[in-house]
């Protein structure tokens, strides 16, 4: 018996008999025109900030449907226009799971393929947002170009200027973005008009979305009884703290009322979850990867990788941060990393750590440091991080590095693998990631020798262990 395949999750199949009881589109999405222009079109902004635009469209603001632009990948931007731009986000957390399906998306394009669509739409007078989600790696020339090709064409068509919002983990983000587009232009003219008429509001976003895999396909085709090609799970936390500063004054009323934070300054937000979560994530993911272990979830399961996480948050991150209610924000933390329905990986969260780790620990640790205090926690996983790029656990299992800087890098510790002291201190020589003092310091170069040493003795479980025990009067308790 032949089974007819499963139709395709669109427009017409959301009457789908099986979809009865799931939080569809609750609002006409026929002939809405795109308000906000995404630029960087992946997992993490279709789990969060188009909940929050699909929210407002259905409170019946119809300025917020969404054109996705995918600055890298052609086949996603076809995926889902095959799909009208609907896809289906599984969120999960203790109390169990739940699906949704996203309709913001109206349109989606891939800027490698039709730059010019993309100018057109920032230039188009019903665009009020530009919002943009790349890595730290992505705030580069074509990015800016990208941008600021299309309001250059805004300034021609005599229009006004747009509010820019960032929103990734990169520090200063609005203030970094505006930088880069006026230093892309020399047209004195357009950089007065993109200082005058333009906003770009600082952020911090949170939420939890691990990389799409067949997984999700196969979940939301059990749940749905769509075909989903861009399912998405993700966890039921998040947050998105904005800078009020926007063209339309209005907009920070209007996007409270869908439960984003709008405050005066948003480092404080920033600074705690750069070096609170997006830290403790490098850290687990080093030493975890290390011992074999492939989630976060397989990590804050292990007790003693647990207790060291919470240690060195409340050690050595918490005293530097400001943010309110700091103890009760690192427990939660912990709580989230044990969601198994999150299955955040290991490997997803070490790539690109060339470029993260400078963001997440080395604050806290020249913190540390001017204080006198302990970088102990920091300089294991430092530790874990520079064996890491042997690029095999210690079950002598390969695997791949996924990082801008991994040829040089990966040749580094095999060059030094001989000697633990000449690796930690080639490692911590690598100005891009340390910044031009901070490896040097003999506090810091003598902890990152010592635990490198005991990793490379002893395994990463025994050199834990040792660890902890040496820790005895640390504070375990967020």
């Amino acid at each position: 018996m032949i089974t007819d395949p499963l139709p395709v999750l669109c427009q017409n199949t959301l009457n789908q008999p099986a979809l009865q009881g799931i939080a569809i589109p609750a609002y006409e999405r026929y002939g809405l025109v795109p308000g906000v222009v995404h630029l960087g079109l992946g997992a993490f902004n279709r789990a969060h900030q188009a909940l929050v635009f699909d929210d407002l469209l259905a409170s019946g603001d119809t300025r917020w449907g969404v054109l996705g632009v995918a600055t890298r990948s052609q086949k996603l931007a076809d995926t889902l226009a095959a799909q009208d731009g609907l896809y289906a986000v599984r969120l999960a957390n203790a109390a169990g799971t739940a699906w949704r399906v996203v309709g913001a998306l109206m349109q989606t394009c891939a800027a490698t393929r039709k730059p010019g669509m993309v100018h057109a739409a920032i230039a188009n007078p019903a665009t009020r947002w530009v919002t943009v989600t790349v890595t730290e790696k992505g705030y580069d020339q074509s990015l800016a170009a990208l941008l600021v090709e299309g309001l250059r064409q805004r300034l021609d068509a005599g229009l006004g200027g747009l509010t820019v919002a960032s929103c990734d983990n990169l520090s200063h983000n609005g203030d970094k973005l505006k930088a880069l587009c006026l230093a892309t232009s020399t047209d004195r003219v357009f950089s007065d008009w993109l200082t005058r008429t333009c906003r770009f509001p600082n952020s911090m976003v949170d939420r939890i979305v691990p990389a799409a895999t067949a997984q999700c396909a196969e979940e939301a085709a059990a749940a749905l009884g769509v075909r989903d090609n861009a399912a998405l799970f993700s966890e039921v936390f998040w947050q998105w703290v904005i800078e009020d500063n926007f063209v339309a004054p209005e907009d920070g009323r209007v996007i409270s009322s869908a439960g984003v934070t709008v405050v005066a300054d948003v480092g404080p937000y920033e600074n705690a979850k750069l070096r609170m979560l997006n830290g403790s994530h490098s850290a687990l993911a080093c030493i975890g990867i290390l011992m074999g272990l492939n989630t976060v979830f397989d990590g804050v399961s292990h007790p003693g990788l647990q207790r060291f996480i919470r240690q060195l948050m409340r050690v050595e991150v918490m005293p530097h941060l400001t943010r309110p209610a700091l103890p009760e924000y690192g427990e939660a933390l912990l709580q989230r990393f044990a969601n198994p329905e999150v299955k955040h990986g290991l490997h997803q969260i070490a790539s690109d750590s060339s470029q993260k780790i400078g963001l997440r620990w080395v604050p806290s640790i020249a913190a540390q440091l001017q204080a006198g205090a302990s970088v102990d926690h920091h300089a294991f996983a430092a530790a874990a991080w520079m064996r890491y790029w042997l690029a095999e656990d210690e079950q002598g299992r390969p695997y791949a590095i996924s990082d801008p800087r991994a040829a040089e890098l990966t040749q580094l510790a095999r060059t030094h693998q001989g000697s633990m002291e000449d690796m930690a201190i080639a490692f911590l020589a690598v100005r891009a990631v340390w910044g031009e003092a901070l490896g040097q310091h003999p506090v810091l170069k003598r902890a990152v020798v010592h635990w490198l040493r005991e990793i490379a003795a002893k395994g990463t479980e025994a050199a834990l262990q040792d660890f902890l025990a040496s820790q005895s009067g640390a504070a375990d308790g967020c």
